[in-house]
């Protein structure tokens, strides 16, 4: 399984992110971001990107631009992922009143 994020306005990518599931790895690559690291929240498949859901995040982490980090015997995720560091909900947004940037995989 593929996830691809990017953000991207007027020819410019602010974030540009890919997980890829392969044999029980989940493997996650930072291709460009603005602040200089791709910040993961993993919610459960179940989730369904619905702001609410109320079950809670798999993992939290970030990952600097240009880097991979991996982790054996995760599945059944789905990742949102930002420019900065403030929590995304469920459905890869930010919370309004905090107006983050963040890309829901596609």
């Amino acid at each position: 399984m593929d996830y691809t994020s990017r953000i991207a306005q007027d020819g410019h990518v602010s974030l540009s992110s890919r997980a890829r599931v392969e044999a029980g790895v989940a493997r996650f690559e930072c291709r460009a971001s603005d602040s200089g690291w791709c910040h993961y929240t993993l919610y459960p498949e179940a989730c369904g990107q619905r702001r609410d859901c109320a079950l809670a995040p798999l993992r939290r982490f970030a990952v600097a631009r240009g880097d991979t980090r991996q982790f054996a015997g995760l599945r059944d995720f789905t990742p949102c992922v930002a420019a900065d560091a403030r929590p995304l909900g469920p459905d890869c947004k930010p919370d309004p009143a905090q107006g983050a940037a963040a890309a829901a995989p596609h």
